[in-house]
């Protein structure tokens, strides 16, 4: 991140309003009536995710063109023998430089660091990128992530019909036969971003311009992108480069 863009963020810290002060009765007893509606809301999600578990599926080809790190491989390839694939859809914008891409894949996808849960469960995380696979896979070794990464370019057809990446899909393998079982895009993608889930336990929350907050709070942040950048790049490119890794998509 620039001194200028540190500059400003510490400006705007420096002119927050604050919270009413009260006692600490008068804030647990707040907090106690906050805690019955997350409750509703756990208990709410906890139901949406089991009619979820019970949707029908739709077979889909299981030999659809990927390509990875060996070469080409199928779609059930992607399952690396486990019987579960949960598939990021990552965007590219072909022959454009790091900065220049997607901001809000990038945000996603960088959560996606351990793995080893959903492993257990028997379930294999995977990105699924736009872009041909060495011009992306650069991208991912820049941004240091770990997780399989294929290029779906050539799957287009067969895996989103007519949906765009920027999105998870689930999918489940039956022997040879691929289905996939969930779809979502748009906030839906919000599901792999705990950075989210974590600012809205801050007092200030994600202090983006949509959102319902008391007069004066902080909202510098718009939501087409601008949300996921920072002094021009996104956001987590910024310490990859302080750490001398190189962004040349190009090689």
């Amino acid at each position: 991140m620039t001194n200028r863009a540190v500059a400003g963020l510490n400006d705007m810290n420096n002119s927050y309003p604050l919270p009413k002060i009260v006692d600490r009765t008068a804030w647990q007893e707040e907090l106690d009536r906050l805690l019955e509606r997350e409750k509703a809301h756990t208990r709410e999600g906890d139901r949406i995710a089991a009619a979820r578990r019970a949707l029908p599926m739709v077979e889909v080809d299981a030999a659809a063109p990927l390509v990875g790190a060996h070469g080409k491989v199928r779609l059930v390839d992607a399952f690396e023998g486990r019987r579960q694939l949960l598939v990021y859809f990552h965007m590219w914008h072909d022959g454009k430089p790091a900065e220049d891409q997607c901001e809000g894949c990038t945000f996603f996808t960088g959560h996606a660091l351990e793995l080893s849960y959903l492993h257990s469960r028997d379930v294999t995380y995977a990105t699924f990128c736009e872009g041909r696979y060495e011009e992306s896979a650069r991208y991912r070794d820049f941004m240091g992530w770990t997780m399989p990464w294929y290029s779906a370019r050539d799957a287009r057809e067969q895996l989103l019909q007519g949906d765009g990446f920027g999105g998870y899909a689930s999918y489940l393998r039956d022997g040879d036969r691929v289905f996939q079982t969930y779809w979502s895009t748009g906030r839906g993608t919000e599901a792999g971003g705990n950075s989210y889930h974590l600012l809205d336990l801050t007092i200030y929350g994600r202090q983006e311009t949509w959102e319902e907050s008391p007069q004066g709070w902080p909202q510098p942040y718009a939501t087409r992108g601008e949300q996921f950048r920072t002094d021009g790049r996104p956001t987590a490119q910024w310490s990859r480069l302080a750490a001398g890794r190189s962004d040349d998509l190009v090689g």
